[in-house]
């Protein structure tokens, strides 16, 4: 099973190395990776260059955005499955795709998502939060759950069938998608129970109180442009959800 790993990167030198190297040190040899570039004015082509054939295509152009750049990723694509690792975050340990690609095959699911952690920007080894996703049931959208999207893999015929990130919901988008996905369209999906991904903190959703109540709007949207009606609370349980992942905060991962 070939799976294709997409990092979308815009002026990323300084946590590059770390996800690419991440992605190339995977115990799973079948990886197809590709890198989409906004058209960097820093050293993030030469990065990328420097790992040569590693990296099986590179694209650096101006883009309309993070998601634009997935979906060039994504078009580009041969593996049957697809993941996206940005260029902030990096995965836990050298076997995870070897061991979201044998859940897969045992379950024989489209998709498979994970566990994830935040860690401090500047010390990767100081763990913010843990957002411990749990097993699947499609209900849990109605009460503000989703898994986390740089743990979700798909695979490519899903895209090819349901469509790829629509570039009018903002930092909604990949919510979006994996509502239509795993809630409207029932994609069958599986759960591994483990840490995949690491991600840094600062996400510009969650930075002010205006950015939630904006992205809180495209909740709402997500859910009317495919016909579907949450509970009145559904969108507001959903921030709410996150005060629990600064309870139980594990330790971090010794890849990095």
């Amino acid at each position: 099973m070939k799976v294709s790993i997409i990092t979308v990167v815009f002026n990323g030198e300084q946590t590059l190395k770390s996800c690419v190297e991440s992605v190339l040190n995977q115990s799973y040899h079948d990886i197809e990776y590709i890198v989409i570039d906004g058209k960097s004015t820093d050293n993030t082509p030469k990065i990328v260059a420097s790992y040569g054939t590693k990296i099986a295509v590179f694209i650096s152009e101006k883009d309309q955005g993070i998601y634009d750049a997935m979906n060039k990723g994504i078009a580009h694509a041969t593996g049957e499955v697809i993941g996206i690792l940005n260029a902030d975050d990096f995965y836990a340990d050298n076997q995870v795709i070897e061991k979201l690609v044998t859940k897969l095959k045992e379950t024989d699911a489209d998709g498979i998502y994970g566990d994830l952690v935040y860690v401090d920007a500047n010390d990767t080894t100081q763990v913010k939060r843990y957002w411990k996703s749990g097993g699947f049931d499609r209900k849990k959208f109605l009460f503000g759950w989703m898994p986390p999207h740089p743990t979700f893999f798909v695979k490519k015929a899903s895209y090819e069938q349901l469509g790829t990130y629509r570039l009018d919901l903002g930092s909604a988008a990949d919510y979006e998608l994996m509502l239509r996905f795993l809630y409207k369209q029932r994609l069958k999906v599986t759960y591994l129970p483990e840490i995949v991904t690491v991600m840094r903190t600062g996400g510009v959703s969650n930075k002010t109180v205006g950015n939630r109540l904006k992205a809180n709007q495209s909740d709402r949207e997500a859910w009317h442009l495919n016909g579907l009606e949450p509970y009145w609370f559904t969108l507001w349980l959903k921030p709410l959800r996150k005060v629990l992942q600064f309870v139980y905060k594990p330790k971090r991962p010794n890849n990095k």
